[in-house]
């Protein structure tokens, strides 16, 4: 007994802090034999890290670099190989010029050159010299551009943005070959991530007072680390505490080149394959970028019949429970004795009932998200008919509810954006509570209410439930109703209004 009392609050093994605790002081020296010491102690925890010596016609080179991070053909031949063809002594300065990957550290700031080092850079030294170069070897590491996984569609280039930056901004220039558009370059998470942040727009087109307000609220975040586009945009939006999302993000290349054209604004973070656009509206989440492959006639019904999905996964439900608790007298009579039959087992109230059976939906779509692709489909299914017909023998439940439910979780999956369909899944809950309670005047309540909520939203600073149509203005043709080209404007209402000055720009220009 006492033996493993002993064990338990033993006292854990320390290890030695030196072996921990990272090197903040490093002064650059002429003497490349301490520059080597200073090197090796400051990396001693990487294994893979190398420091070379290289002595060519008098002149010793010292080369460090992480061996796992650099392109080792890249360092060969445009850093060894051109260091042996030199024949005079260079200077850091001339080095620069020798090698054409190379940068000029000028001065002592240690912290910059150990990140470049961590991202795959080689340093430099030049004995007698305080100061070196940097060359740029990382090794490139992406994947090949590929179809969209989760935004397929049929119409349409099928090119998906992936985790490398600078390709995807490639991506979009390749599509927009126009001098006015601009990028807005920043870096976040500092002291860890590193992450680069490129805000893209026409200058021709945006509001630059919205792009302005837009680059100010990135570079005022206090953020540590940065791993992808969608915890930026949590960070960007005016409302956290909403259900609703307030940026779109999309993995379609061009999904982010039509809201350039309209005058929105595009933000790309590195090692993410998704890309932010903003601002946006309420509407703008029911708009697939197919509606605009296919003729007006045929974007306007499927544009439409998204709206009828969400009302009826938001609605559905709710609608039965009302029916069933307190207004029997709106059920058809040639419907009301199938019902009744049909709930004559059932033990549970129906607020109760549809609650239990929404939740097993959602843990049914929940379990085939999270299993492999082929294995998740059928369990969908497989799991959604075995359930169910399990549940209607058992009198679990009713036939009525299992169509409702189902047909309710098929429709908050109409929505192009997914962000948006989940919001419509959760607040699809409180709004069953207040039917429950209050029947038909619990749902007019719950649409009241997020109504109300909708108008005090706004995204980046502009009106979240704008107008999707008005007649007063025909810059604001192209919302619910997908009309003819001839009739869509060319810009947004969030694009400038023709005075292409930018006001109040004194920060990006800094």
């Amino acid at each position: 007994m006492f033996s493993i009392i002993k064990r338990l609050f033993k006292s854990k093994p320390k290890i030695n802090e030196s072996y921990v605790t990272a090197t903040t002081s490093f002064h650059f020296v002429a003497e490349l034999p301490q520059m080597h010491t200073q090197f090796q102690e400051t990396f001693r925890m990487f294994p893979d890290f190398v420091s070379r010596e290289l002595v060519v016609k008098k002149v010793t080179y010292g080369v460090f670099y992480l061996s796992n991070l650099v392109d080792s053909d890249l360092l060969i031949e445009e850093i060894l190989n051109r260091l042996l063809e030199i024949e005079d002594v260079p200077s850091p300065e001339k080095l620069v010029n020798l090698i054409p990957i190379g940068q000029r550290l000028l001065d002592d700031n240690w912290y910059p050159l150990q990140q470049r080092i961590l991202q795959g850079w080689t340093y430099i030294h030049i004995s007698g010299y305080p100061y070196g170069i940097l060359a740029n070897t990382a090794k490139r590491r992406e994947r090949a551009l590929t179809k969209p996984e989760n935004e397929s569609q049929i119409l349409g280039p099928q090119i998906a943005f992936t985790e490398n930056m600078e390709t995807n901004v490639a991506l979009i220039h390749q599509y927009l070959p126009n001098p006015d558009l601009c990028e807005i370059a920043l870096i976040k998470g500092e002291n860890t991530t590193q992450t680069n942040i490129r805000i893209v727009y026409l200058s021709n087109r945006a509001d630059l007072e919205m792009v302005t307000h837009i680059y100010n609220s990135i570079e005022a975040l206090q953020l540590e680390a940065i791993l992808d586009a969608t915890i930026l945009a949590q960070w960007l939006e005016d409302n956290p505490s909403s259900f609703f999302p307030q940026m779109i993000t999309t993995e379609r290349v061009d999904r982010a080149i039509f809201p350039l054209l309209e005058g929105k604004v595009v933000i790309t973070v590195s090692g993410s394959p998704h890309v932010i656009i903003c601002p946006n509206t309420f509407f703008d989440f029911f708009k697939s970028i197919e509606d605009y492959y296919f003729r007006w006639a045929t974007g306007l019904f499927f544009r439409n019949l998204r709206i009828v999905g969400i009302a009826i996964s938001l609605f559905a439900t709710a609608t039965y429970v009302a029916a069933l608790t307190y207004h029997y007298e709106i059920i058809p009579q040639a419907l009301l004795v199938p019902l009744a039959q049909s709930r004559a087992r059932v033990p549970f109230p129906p607020i109760v009932e549809a609650l239990i059976m929404e939740m097993i939906i959602q843990l049914l779509s929940e379990a085939g998200a999270r299993l492999p692709s082929k294995v998740g489909q059928t369990m969908g299914i497989v799991g959604g008919i075995v359930i169910g017909q399990a549940a209607v023998q058992a009198g679990f439940t009713s036939n009525i509810l299992i169509i409702i439910v189902a047909l309710s979780a098929l429709s908050s999956f109409t929505t192009p954006v997914f962000g948006m369909a989940n919001a419509i899944r959760i607040i699809r809950f409180p709004i069953i509570l207040s039917a429950g309670i209050m029947g038909g005047l619990g749902i007019a309540v719950s649409v009241a209410l997020l109504i109300l909520h909708l108008l005090r939203q706004s995204s980046l600073g502009q009106p979240y439930f704008y107008p999707p149509y008005t007649i007063e203005d025909k810059n604001k043709r192209d919302g619910l109703i997908r009309v003819p080209y001839q009739l869509i404007p060319k810009r947004s209402v969030f694009a400038n209004t023709g005075e292409n000055t930018l006001k109040g720009n004194k920060d990006i220009d800094e």
